[in-house]
């Protein structure tokens, strides 16, 4: 299976197209990524020696519950100005002050390509603390990531529950991604290390009775029960580049998988028509000729 990127793609190969040239140019481009995150890259007051990257998260006031704004503000420093109208965070770039060598332009791009995962984090590194702390966190922090889907995540002592609630627009999504979840299943089979991983289907878990989750025959439920080992400092990042991404991951595999079954459909169906055109009886030909060469149909 195909893991996602991390990064927006866009935004790096931008800043590293800018940061490699010796011209300075103007830049106005808007852009989008997944769950509704958008992004602005440009010149702030049309200095083209600088570059201002802005971001904006539908669910960002969500985020700021949990120390999204202590966490940028540790991630980019220096580099962190204030936000652009309509946008959440933004970071100045100034061309003229760029770190010395390659190998540090190259980490500057990846962290700036990073900036909608390094919001996303706050939030489970809030509650990963609780759980290394030993401390129980029964209130679940609830972030509304789409306009009709939720991501839950709450801290025991012992483990971090992490719920991604999830629309299948279409019945056959269903099927499928039940498919997809058996095999998340079966995966602890493979690896002891893995995360337990359970699913449930029009009704939300057990941890969510008597909260506000939605109902309905085309929800579903995805938990993942992450244990110390993944939530320990040395694991905690590995952890959350995958699991802020799952969702979309999800998605973006079932839809692959109804691609690659309509394309083998599509493929027989063709053979059968070439099976059926041989098998198809010659028509005798009802043309005639006279004896002086003349062509005539019998009635």
């Amino acid at each position: 299976m195909i893991l996602l990127e991390l990064n927006n793609r866009i935004l790096q190969e931008i800043l590293t197209a800018k940061l490699s040239s010796e011209k300075f140019e103007a830049i106005d481009i808007t852009f989008a990524d997944f769950d509704g995150v958008s992004f602005h890259v440009s010149n702030p007051d049309g200095e083209k020696s600088k570059i201002r990257v802005s971001i904006h998260l539908k669910f960002y006031s969500d985020l700021q519950k949990y120390g999204a704004d202590q966490l940028i503000q540790k991630e980019y420093g220096s580099y962190l100005t204030t936000a652009e109208s309509g946008y959440d965070v933004s970071l100045l770039i100034d061309l003229e002050k760029l770190p010395g060598g390659d190998k540090e332009k190259e980490e500057l791009i990846t962290k700036v390509a990073l900036l909608k995962r390094n919001c996303f984090a706050s939030v489970f590194e809030k509650y990963f603390e609780h759980q290394q702390a030993g401390n129980d966190k029964e209130e679940y922090a609830v972030i509304n990531y789409r306009e009709d889907e939720t991501l839950y995540v709450g801290a025991k002592a012992d483990r971090v529950t992490v719920i991604f609630s999830t629309v299948f627009r279409d019945d056959d999504d269903v099927i499928i991604g039940k498919v997809f979840m058996q095999e998340l299943k079966e995966g602890r089979r493979a690896s002891q290390t893995a995360p337990q991983v359970l699913f449930s289907h029009r009704e939300p878990p057990m941890e969510l009775k008597g909260t506000n989750a939605v109902v309905g025959d085309n929800i579903g439920y995805i938990t993942f029960v992450l244990e110390a080992r993944h939530t320990n400092p040395k694991a905690k990042d590995k952890t959350i580049n995958l699991i802020h991404t799952f969702r979309n991951y999800l998605h973006y595999h079932i839809k692959c998988s109804k691609a690659y079954l309509h394309s083998r459909m599509r493929a027989k169906t063709s053979d059968f028509i070439k099976v059926v055109n041989r098998a198809k009886p010659e028509q005798k030909s009802t043309e005639k000729k006279t004896i002086t060469g003349k062509t005539f149909v019998r009635s």
